[in-house]
């Protein structure tokens, strides 16, 4: 059975949704601080951790780094009530894959959860997606790199993801919903923020000038493209 450890230090809110959780056909562990969730993550490793951010003594961003450090496979869902810390929760940056802002509905809580395991164990491929160059930017998905004008570029997984689905279609617009569905899958619809965050550490990665973009390009009211430019181009 699916393990969940939340790790919050509302002692009300871990008591509620471990419930919901048992119910749902989880098996959930609760710790009310980063220091007891990681000495329990050591002892019996989770499927999947519910995280705060807020917590005492070590926050959930500190956290995140020490459990990937500790179980770098396990998928994280960050848990948040600071509005001021969403845009880097949403940029992911540290390697959560996913959040919830608080207060939130049960139900939208457990999709998410069933989206990120189901991401977090991909079906098996017949073969690896075929490399692409778009101008001086070469994608590799089997080595999950990516290079512009001969020099490697380090993107986060979802990051990459997203380029790859522009890549797919250079030169052509890929509407907001299509990207939100292709990179993120459905649970996302009606959410343009997370492509709009991750547009923008994608333009800081790639782009000369991120202010004036010249790979992946906003066409207003329909979504984005990636333009094919020539080496030192941008």
């Amino acid at each position: 059975m699916t393990r969940v450890l939340i790790v919050d230090d509302d002692a009300l809110l871990r008591r509620s949704l471990a419930f919901n959780l048992e119910k749902a056909g989880y098996t959930a562990s609760t710790a009310a601080s980063a220091e007891d969730a990681l000495a329990q993550a050591d002892l019996n490793p989770p499927d999947l951790v519910l995280l705060d951010i807020g917590l005492p003594g070590i926050d959930g961003l500190d956290a995140l780094r020490r459990l990937r450090q500790q179980m770098p496979q396990v998928p994280v869902i960050f848990v948040t009530a600071r509005r001021r810390e969403l845009d880097q929760v949403v940029g992911l940056e540290l390697g959560a894959d996913d959040y919830v802002t608080k207060p939130f509905d049960v139900d939208v809580l457990l999709s998410r959860i069933k989206a990120v395991l189901r991401r977090s164990v991909p079906p098996p491929q017949p073969r690896e997606p075929a490399p692409l160059e778009v101008g001086d930017v070469a994608i590799d998905p089997a080595a999950h790199t990516v290079a512009v004008d001969g020099h490697l570029v380090d993107l986060a997984p979802r990051e990459f993801d997203l380029l790859y689905a522009l890549a797919r279609e250079a030169g052509h617009v890929v509407s907001m919903d299509d990207l939100l569905a292709r990179v993120w899958g459905a649970e996302y619809a009606g959410e343009p923020q997370v492509v709009y965050v991750h547009i923008r550490w994608l333009r800081e990665k790639l782009e000369d000038d991120p202010a004036r973009p010249r790979r992946i390009v906003t066409v207003r009211g329909v979504g984005y493209k990636l333009v094919p430019l020539s080496g030192g181009g941008s």
